[in-house]
């Protein structure tokens, strides 16, 4: 009998089922929003809450507690540098289940486990440019160069270019049969 027994055993051995639990946490703690199923969802977020109750609490007693189930220091680092501080006025519900229909393949049902406050998308600085007081000399100094065309080479170049679409145009009409066809009766034609 399961009295007083409250944990589901998700059809897995414990050793399995601590592992998989495990391993979601720490997807959900590095992405914070995962999409698995629901009954592994509502699992996964025991444990996760928990996880931030201790990251809350910031001793070393808890960040060890913390690193027994995630085994990854700089993941406890997150937890506790990161995740934990933007619950400090909350007493609890870090985190929320979103029911996202069934799965394609044997029509599991499928839930999105994310944190109740997300982290805010900062835009990154752009670099400016380095420039030290002898480089800004140098481009001070410099004059800018501006190439002038002669009108000579602008009507060569334009001529080039119309010599070069009917080039094209030529060759375009020489394809297939129409194009064979049409050279044929332009040869017919007196001028």
């Amino acid at each position: 009998m399961r009295h007083r027994k409250n944990i589901k055993r998700l059809s897995r051995q414990s050793a399995h089922r601590k592992a998989v639990l495990r391993n979601q946490v720490k997807s959900f703690l590095v992405k914070e929003r995962i999409t698995t199923t629901l009954s592994l969802a509502k699992e996964s977020r025991r444990l996760a809450e928990k996880l931030i109750t201790l990251g809350k609490k910031n001793t070393l007693a808890a960040r060890r507690l913390a690193f027994e189930v995630l085994a990854d220091r700089g993941l406890v680092k997150i937890l506790f540098s990161e995740i934990a501080p933007r619950f400090a006025a909350r007493a609890g519900g870090y985190t929320r289940i979103i029911h996202a229909g069934l799965r394609r393949g044997d029509n599991a049902k499928l839930a999105i486990l994310e944190l109740t406050e997300l982290k805010l998308k900062e835009d990154k600085p752009k670099k400016k440019k380095d420039t030290s007081e002898k480089e800004v000399k140098k481009q001070a100094g410099k004059k800018p160069k501006i190439k002038k065309m002669d009108e000579e080479e602008q009507a060569k170049k334009s001529a080039d270019k119309e010599a070069e679409l009917l080039k094209e145009k030529e060759t375009q009409e020489e394809k297939g049969f129409l194009g064979g066809l049409r050279k044929f009766l332009k040869q017919d034609k007196p001028e």
